[in-house]
């Protein structure tokens, strides 16, 4: 695909138990800011930032990260994903990863919002050698529509295939269509607005660690549903549907910060921009 709206690509090695850049490059409506290191693990975190505040008709995205072996780094948006009227091509956005043994790559992005009339598809690849760990949130939330309705966008498909030393791990693909499909019912959204999925990739994956963050979801008070997998890699993911985007947010802080703890003795930074 061609005529991109934006690109960005951002290369991450060690440097002495440092994480920094070896190659940063962005053009059009995509910019990365400068690296923040939020403790002295040599963990790096990059805000990436879409400058035109939302995704218009027939807007193309990509994104290429690489990560080289022992670099440890934290992902995310400096804001939610907003994808506003699409009446003539959806938006796309596309996303490539490559994870080197023993890296770490956080990629916890804010929220998508679609608008009303909204079309959106979203590819994200990643290429990982064993003993790499991977960790990656999305949160579907519907946006505001003069009606008030909920599900007014018309369509959201988000594809996602993890591939470990180039067999493929990890298939999944989330499409919701509400004016052909009752969203709201058994089998798609369970009476629920709010869609969250979280996938975690790596080696010291075990029962014991599941069974603790089944138990920290459990105990949510807020009006939730969950499921939590097991997968074919070593690895897990949670699905949670929810009528908020905080009360997803909560629950995958807490998973995040037990995994760093349990994973890396550190406790994760909090995220949040406003």
């Amino acid at each position: 695909m061609t005529n991109w709206t934006g690109v960005l690509s951002l290369d991450l090695e060690d440097r002495q138990g440092k994480t920094v850049a070896k190659n940063v490059y962005f053009q059009g409506a995509f910019k990365v800011m400068r690296p923040v290191y939020h403790d002295n693990s040599g963990q790096v975190c990059y805000y990436l930032l879409n400058p035109g505040g939302g995704y218009l008709d027939g807007d193309r995205y990509s994104m290429k990260f690489s990560i080289d072996e022992g670099a440890k780094a934290t992902l995310t948006t400096q804001s939610a994903t907003k994808v506003y009227k699409t009446p003539n091509d959806y938006a796309y956005q596309e996303t490539e990863m490559i994870l080197k043994k023993g890296s770490f790559l956080e990629y916890l992005p804010d929220p998508l919002i679609a608008y009303e009339h909204a079309r959106y598809k979203q590819k994200t690849v990643v290429h990982m050698e064993k003993g790499a760990t991977f960790l990656y949130t999305d949160i579907l939330t519907p946006g505001w529509s003069p009606s008030g309705d909920k599900f007014t966008y018309d369509t959201i498909q988000l594809l996602t295939e993890i591939y470990l030393d180039g067999e493929l791990g990890v298939f999944d693909h989330i499409k919701l269509n509400p004016a052909q499909q009752k969203v709201t019912e058994l089998g798609f959204m369970e009476g629920y607005t709010h869609l969250g999925s979280m996938m975690v990739i790596g080696d010291q994956t075990d029962n014991d660690l599941l069974d603790e963050i089944y138990q920290m979801i459990k105990t949510e008070e807020a009006n939730i549903k969950f499921g939590l997998s097991r997968l074919e890699v070593p690895g897990f993911s949670v699905r949670v549907l929810a009528n908020s985007t905080q009360v997803i947010e909560r629950i995958f802080a807490d998973c995040h910060r037990l995994i760093n703890e349990k994973w890396f003795n550190r406790t994760p930074q909090s995220l949040r921009k406003y």
